[in-house]
C-alpha cells in the first residue's frame, strides 16, 4: 500500500475512534454523575414531591408489558412507604397506536391500592425528556424519585437534575430478558439524543 492509502488508512481510523468516543461519552458521564442516586427500590430514598414513572410498552390487549408493570409497581411501593406524595404516570397518550400508556399505568396503580387523587396522568410523555421536562414545567415537580429499568436511570436521572428537578432513581429487581440487553445497548443513541436536547433547550410539544 502507498503512502497516500496509509494515510487515508490512518485518517479514517482516527475519525471512527473520535466518533466512538463522543458517542460513548455521554453513557460514561451520565453513569458516573448519578452513581449514587440510582438504588434498587428496597433501598434507602429522601422523600421527593413526586414518583415519575417512565412509560413503556403495552400490549393490543391492554396488558401492560413485563416491564411497565414492574415500573407501576416500583412507584406504588415508593408511595406506599411515605417516600412520596404522589405519582406522575408519564407515557405517551398521543401517538400510541392502540392504547394511552398513563391511563393502563393509571389503573394498574388503582388496582394496587393507590387513591386516584394521588395519580397524575402525562399522556405527552412521549420520550423522557419530556417526562423531565413536563414534570417541572407544567406539574411544578422539584424533586422526583425516577422510577424505570436500572439501564434507563442514569439518562432519567440526568435529565431531570438538569432540567432543574431533584432526582433520584429507584428499579425494580434487574431480570435479565432479551429486552433488558436491548434496552443496554439502546441507551447509548438515546443518551446522545438527550445531550442535544439538554444543549438545545427544546420545549416539548404541548408544553408552554
Amino acid at each position: 500500500m502507498n503512502d497516500r492509502g496509509t494515510s487515508a488508512l490512518r485518517i479514517a481510523g482516527s475519525s471512527a475512534l473520535a466518533l466512538g468516543a463522543a458517542v460513548a461519552l455521554p453513557t460514561a458521564i451520565t453513569r458516573f454523575t448519578t452513581a449514587a442516586s440510582v438504588k434498587p427500590v428496597e433501598a434507602d430514598f429522601a422523600h421527593a414531591n413526586a414518583a415519575l414513572i417512565l412509560g413503556a410498552r403495552v400490549w393490543p390487549d391492554g396488558r401492560p408489558s413485563r416491564f411497565l408493570r414492574e415500573r407501576v409497581e416500583t412507584g406504588v411501593e415508593l408511595f406506599k412507604r411515605g417516600l412520596v406524595d404522589s405519582l406522575i404516570m408519564s407515557g405517551d397518550g398521543i401517538h400510541a397506536h392502540s392504547y394511552d400508556e398513563p391511563a393502563v399505568m393509571t389503573r394498574v396503580a388503582i388496582e394496587m391500592g393507590v387513591p386516584a387523587s394521588a395519580i397524575t396522568a402525562d399522556p405527552r410523555g412521549v420520550d423522557t425528556y419530556s417526562s423531565a421536562h413536563r414534570a417541572r414545567h407544567v406539574y411544578g415537580v422539584t424533586s422526583a424519585i425516577a422510577v424505570s429499568q436500572e439501564f434507563h436511570l442514569p439518562r432519567a436521572v440526568w435529565l431531570c437534575e438538569r432540567l432543574g428537578i431533584s432526582a433520584q432513581g429507584a428499579y425494580p429487581p434487574v431480570i435479565v430478558r432479551e429486552h433488558t440487553a436491548m434496552g443496554y445497548v439502546r441507551e447509548t443513541a438515546a443518551t446522545v439524543k438527550a445531550f442535544l436536547d439538554v444543549a438545545q433547550r427544546r420545549v416539548p410539544d404541548g408544553t408552554t
